[in-house]
């Protein structure tokens, strides 16, 4: 996998790093939450610069990956940075991660830091929920963001069930937010929340 060269802060506590991968032929994207316990890594890719260089007066919490194609560099950050790595629990048979906290839907592995589980998409599909600062949501591949398709659903071929996966995602608007992250596509930095919705009601 090739390295990201820069992380960039795109909104305050928040951090973003980016390749192009060809294997896959898409832009991979990680996402760092500041949180009260500290960093959150979320599907981190492997960096140019040293992973420590992301704590810079902060310590990293945890690391997450959010279904099973987002391994990446997940194990290599955990080790690297001394923080525990969680998934969810659905990886617990499927994925080699010894030393795993494994999640479930609604868990909150920080406080204001809510695990929402998107049953339907890929094995262990969960997104992330941030509280502060008006609401962040990282994603991982249940919803995408990036040409020819734009802001759309995970195309069904990539999907366990895609009408579930649909349904499950209703389960963002139960939560306030203005951001939106993904693994897959440029971020939404503000009225995100409508976006889902929108996309939500058209694809029913």
């Amino acid at each position: 996998m090739s390295l990201a060269q820069e992380i960039d802060e795109v909104s305050p506590g928040i951090f973003v790093w980016q390749v192009y991968d060809s294997k896959v032929k898409a832009e991979l994207f990680s996402t760092a939450l500041e949180t009260e316990t500290g960093l959150f890594l979320v599907d981190p890719i492997p960096l140019a610069s040293n992973p420590v260089e992301l704590e810079a007066n902060r310590k990293t919490a945890g690391v997450f990956v959010t279904n099973i194609n987002h391994v990446r560099a997940a194990q290599e950050f955990s080790k690297a940075l001394s923080a525990p790595l969680y998934a969810h629990e659905e990886l617990r048979e499927t994925v080699d991660f010894p030393e795993a906290t494994w999640v479930h839907d609604g868990a909150q592995p920080s406080p204001g830091l809510t695990v929402i589980a998107i049953e339907g998409g890929p094995a262990g599909e969960s997104a992330l929920h941030l509280a502060d600062n008006g609401g962040t949501i990282v994603v991982g591949d249940a919803l995408i963001n990036f040409d020819p398709m734009g802001f759309a659903l995970l195309p069904p071929k990539y999907c366990l069930d895609p009408k579930l996966m649909r349904r499950s995602l209703g389960k963002l608007l139960d939560f306030v937010f203005e951001r939106l992250f993904f693994a897959h596509g440029t971020p939404i930095l503000s009225g995100a929340r409508a976006r889902v919705e929108k996309l939500l009601a058209t694809t029913d």
